[in-house]
């Protein structure tokens, strides 16, 4: 062959990040070494992969048309090398969660995955809806579960299960006495929510998009921890999954509340990309979500089991 492996490795990673130097870091090579084995792959072939931006490098036609196939091809090289070495597992994942689901559902799967295949390795990253998409859609991931929508035209998008939002307040707060509330009472309170581009938030302002120039939103925070500690100590009220409520409403630090015809529904999502290869990985993965949402309704009816048969939870 007129490539190596190494010179793919290094397309694949400047093609990911769109900048030498940071796919010398990613690979652990200097920032020369990576340059040269890319010019190196192009002047084999008489052919331009990237267009040049100053230091940014953009692929071309011709590069976004290779990408795919060059990261299949890494794939099932990683695959032959861990069969040849007598490594058990399905071999790496890299994940890609939204908040809410990576803090309470996908380290629960992850485990779950390697008692299963204990040789395999995965990475998670865990951001907001718009950065997954943005990263799935790079191959910076190999897929990702989201609670936002997506109409990304790269992408394939397949339901997982269902979620709900939940308005909520501190035992303290006045609301609290009844947990119902009316849309007008809304617009009376501070609010502490996500900020843009989260999926959560995505669907509280579709939800209250009635009375949303209205609210008075005191606080925007990217983390439902932090919006739980602010509500639990008066600041306002909030609107998060009850996926993420369930232990503080058993404890009752937190109390739910009512709003007559206000539809906070939304579903989980899987995200791949459509000329994703898909990794025995990455099959076994998402079969395993498919399997734990089966004879659910809702996110929050999920449980895992403990290899001595009680439940998983969480903190």
């Amino acid at each position: 062959m007129r490539y190596t492996l190494r010179q793919l490795e290094v397309f694949v990673a400047v093609g990911r990040y769109e900048s030498a130097s940071r796919a010398a870091e990613a690979l652990g090579l200097s920032q020369s070494a990576t340059s040269t084995a890319l010019a190196e792959l192009e002047k084999q072939f008489d052919v331009r992969l990237f267009d040049r931006f100053g230091k940014r490098l953009q692929l071309n036609e011709l590069g976004r048309m290779l990408l795919p196939k060059a990261i299949e091809l890494l794939d099932r090289a990683s695959e032959v090398e861990a069969a040849l070495g007598g490594a058990a597992g399905v071999g790496a994942l890299r994940i890609g969660a939204t908040l809410t689901i990576g803090n309470y559902l996908a380290t629960l799967l992850i485990g779950e995955f390697l008692r299963r295949h204990p040789g395999s390795q995965v990475k998670m990253e865990v951001h907001n809806t718009a950065m997954i998409v943005r990263q799935v859609a790079h191959f910076e991931l190999d897929f990702g579960l989201i609670e936002g929508d997506c109409q990304h035209p790269d992408l394939e998008v397949e339901s997982w299960v269902a979620d709900d939002l939940v308005i909520f307040c501190s035992p303290e707060h006045p609301m609290a006495q009844t947990g119902r509330a009316t849309l007008e009472e809304l617009t009376q309170v501070p609010w502490i929510v996500r900020e843009t581009g989260s999926g959560t938030r995505q669907t509280f302002d579709a939800a209250m998009r009635h009375v949303l120039s209205k609210l008075n939103i005191r606080l925007e925070l990217e983390h439902t921890e932090a919006i739980k500690r602010a509500v639990e100590s008066g600041l306002g009220i909030g609107c998060i999954s009850r996926l993420a409520l369930k232990d503080a409403f058993r404890r009752g630090s937190l109390v739910p509340i009512t709003v007559d015809g206000l539809d906070l529904s939304r579903q989980f999502h899987f995200v791949v990309h459509k000329q994703k290869f898909r990794t025995p990985g990455m099959i076994e993965f998402l079969s395993l979500c498919r399997e734990v949402a089966a004879n659910v309704s809702v996110s929050d009816e999920i449980v895992l089991l403990r290899p001595d048969g009680g439940p998983l939870t969480y903190r």
